[in-house]
Parts: C-alpha cells; structure tokens; sequence
C-alpha cells in the first residue's frame, strides 16, 4: 500500500474561496498584484463582478445575440487557440470562412457566388469601413484615370450607424447625412439629387435603421441613381448596410428586392452575430464581383502552399465566431433560418399591438416590413413623464430597453425601440409588457415634474 505524504501547510484545495488573501481585500484596479491567487478563487471572485453588469437576455437595446446553444458554445472553446489570421497554421478555419462568404453571396444573389470576393470581420462595423474603402478606391481610380481631380471624395446616407461617420473621419471623406424630412425615418429617393455630385463614391442604403428598424428604399433609390446617370452622367454605386436585415430580409421578405439583383449594389455588409445568430463578434462584407475590390487593398498571405488573398483593418483575431457561424449556416439551413426569423417578427407584430392599446404611445415603426422590433414615442398628451423616465422605471425590472430622440431634423421626437432576437419567447415578451403597464401606472401616479433622466442608449 502507498503512503502519502500530507502537506498541512498547503490548504489551497480545502480553504474557504471568501477566506483567501484575495478576497479579504479589493481586487486590483491600477497596479499588478504581487502574489497569484488560486484559479478557483480568482474565477469566483471576477464572476462575481460580473452579477453587477446587466442580464443579456433582458437587453432589448441590443441588436448582438444573447442565447446560443450549448454546441456553439463547445465550438468556441474548442476554437479558442485558433487564431483566423494564421491561415497557413489553420487552414480549415480559412476555408470554412471561405464557405460562408459564398454561402452568403449566394443567399444575396450575386451573379457568380462561387467567384465572387468576401471576408469576415469583427462586426459589421469593420466590414462597413472595408465596403467603403473599397468605394473610394474605385471612385479615385476612375477620376484619375481621366484626368480629373481625386481629392474631395464624399459618400451620401440617411440615418446611419456611427461606423460610417468613423469611417468618413478616418479615411478623409465628407459625410453627406441626408436630414429626415417629415415624417421620413430614412434615406429617400428624392433626397439623392440634391446631395451627389461627380465626388460621391458611394450611395449607403440601410437595411434595417438603427434608429427605428426599418428598411430603406434600395431598388428606388437605386432607380433614381439610373436616372441621375443618364441625366447628368454621374456613375454612382451602392452599398448596402445591411447589418441587421441582410439575415433577416432573404428569409421572411424574400419578395424585396434589396441586394445584388440590383446592378447598382455593388457591396453588401452584415453583422453574423446579430441577427446572423452566432456569438460576438463576427461580420461579414461581400462584393458583388471581384472587380468591385480594388487589388491595391488586398494583401496575401501564404496559405496551403499558395497566396490567400486578405482584406482587413484588424489582423490577429479569434476563429471560433466564424465557425460557430458556419455551425448555424448547417445547423438551421434555410428552414431553420426562415421559422426563427419568422417567430421574432410575429413576436414583435404582436408586441407592437399590444403596445399602441396601451394609450400613451404612437407607433414610429409596428414590426410590419423590417427588422423584428418596434419604435413608439409618447402621444402629445402630457402624461407626467418621459421615456427616459419609463426606461429607467423598466431598467428596476431588469429590461434595458433604448430611448433617444431620432436624428436631425426630427432630433425634437424622443423614441423608445424593442428589438425582438432569436431567444426572446412570446412569453418574454408578455412579461416585459406587464412590467411596462405597472412602470406606466406607477409614473401616472407619481408624475416626475423635474426628470433629470436623460438617453440610457447611444449610437454615436
């Protein structure tokens, strides 16, 4: 029989976490420690900190996926080491990332998907700025090719996310953000002429507004680009932000007409881990041919004794999210994809109904022909009250829920918006809507004269 030695100075398996050094002291905030702490009493004791932050699945603000299944989550772990950038060391992450931008050229009908070129991203954010790196470069070449002056680049949008005003900042080019006019919520086709000239590089049509969720006009804005061209001979393309409806649109509103059927979309953007359903952080930018991506912008790397092509403002950056994307590209195919986009949206038909019963609220946007949410402001009554102080009311139960006021020239309306993702049950749903009928009660009985609430959501 073996004898075993036990070492009664060493208490590190059996002592108490919350009797440890490390937690009988703040944990550090501006200098490394000097000693190490147990891994079991390290991880406690940061998971603890954690319970401060709030609960994903009642943050309604957020656009990012919040409930993946247990195999994604193993896939990731599994992937943790696999670094996407090293394609010669990882050549099967490469080559799923290959299968999904083809994949997603295909569910975006461009002519040849097999040929086409694409990349993933860290969001939609980064594959935005690559989509329009790509406009600027392609818009310089044709102005120098004819001898004209390539120094004042400008791109034209409605309400975008602040991607694209990083972007212009960044990369030198003016914004052209086109002011709502009326009762607009986004970028119309009678707002164009006005606003491109022979310097506009690029039109960026949204497919799902931040602000509201709904989807600009991309098949009329791109007909009033046709006849900008054959009236004043300007060439101008589009690329399509399509962030959040580019994995909801081919699947539920496949009637619409948004993507590469139309020959003046010449870039798509989308974020995998929105609406896409995979984990942060993934984003992917296709272009309807390769020669809408400039060679100057491509580097290559050397990948199963070849050259890779890549594009990308970031280098070094994890694979799993790009596997775990193609995991729900198998998992769900396109009856998967179709019945989970299709229950967020009737879920948020539903929930918009119930909310313009409710009697303080205008719909801005009911859940009908974009994005799965809905946008409401309060009626002109005064109720005692504003949405900044329901969402902090709502906030007491947990529910992040975004309020701000829309962009200029309607900056005075202040909006509430709901998105509904996959995760977010009719049961979920008729929840957050009894919490809002006490919050509005509650505030109706106890008026707040001096608010001082202010926006709890900000897009830039």
């Amino acid at each position: 029989m073996p004898i075993h030695h036990i070492d009664a100075g060493d208490q590190s398996s059996i002592r108490d976490i919350y009797t440890t050094d490390a937690s009988e002291a703040s944990l550090p905030k501006f200098r490394l420690p000097q000693g190490r702490t147990e891994p079991h009493a390290a991880y406690s004791l940061v998971r603890d900190e954690l319970l401060l932050d709030g609960n994903a699945r009642q943050n309604l603000a957020t656009f990012c996926t919040t409930w993946v299944e247990d195999e994604v989550k193993q896939l990731m772990s599994d992937a943790v080491d696999k670094n996407m950038i090293d394609k010669d060391e990882y050549p099967q992450t490469a080559e799923i990332e290959n299968r999904c931008v083809h994949i997603l050229a295909d569910l975006w009908h461009a002519q040849k998907s097999w040929e086409t070129v694409g990349c993933s991203t860290t969001g939609s954010s980064e594959a935005a700025m690559l989509g329009g790196l790509a406009l600027k470069w392609k818009w310089r070449q044709r102005r120098e090719a004819v001898g004209k002056d390539a120094s004042k680049p400008n791109i034209v949008t409605g309400p975008v996310q602040i991607c694209w005003k990083k972007f212009a900042r960044y990369f030198d080019v003016e914004i052209r953000e086109v002011p709502l006019e009326g009762e607009a919520l986004g970028l119309q086709p009678a707002d164009l002429r006005k606003y491109c000239d022979e310097n506009t590089i690029g039109v960026v049509a949204t497919l799902g507004v931040t602000f509201t969720g709904i989807y600009e006009p991309v098949e009329a804005l791109a007909r009033e680009l046709d006849a900008i061209e054959r009236d004043l001979g300007l060439d101008i393309p589009i690329h399509v932000d399509a962030a959040s409806g580019g994995f909801i649109a081919p699947f539920i509103q496949r009637d619409l007409v948004w993507d590469f059927q139309i020959e003046r979309v010449r870039s798509i953007n989308a974020s995998g881990h929105k609406y896409g359903l995979a984990p942060l952080g993934v984003g992917w930018i296709i272009w309807a041919s390769k020669q809408d991506l400039p060679e100057e912008l491509i580097f290559y790397v050397d990948y199963l004794g070849g050259n890779m092509p890549t594009f990308a403002l970031n280098f070094s950056r994890p694979g799993g999210e790009i596997i775990a994307q193609y995991y729900n590209f198998l998992r769900l195919g396109r009856d998967g994809y179709t019945a989970i986009q299709q229950a967020c949206s009737d879920t948020a038909q539903w929930l918009g109904n119930a909310l313009a019963k409710l009697g303080p609220f205008e719909m801005v946007y009911d859940g009908h022909g974009g994005l799965p949410a809905v946008a409401y402001k309060l009626t002109d009554s005064d109720h005692g009250f504003t949405l900044y102080d329901l969402s902090e009311r709502l906030r007491m139960r947990g529910w992040q829920i975004a309020s701000y006021p829309l962009p200029s020239n309607r900056q005075e309306t202040v909006v509430q918006r709901i998105l509904i993702r996959h995760g977010v049950s009719r049961d979920l749903a008729r929840l957050l809507l009894d919490d809002m009928k006490r919050a509005i009660k509650h505030l109706s009985e106890n008026p707040v004269p001096n608010s001082t609430a202010k926006p709890g959501f900000h897009h830039g």
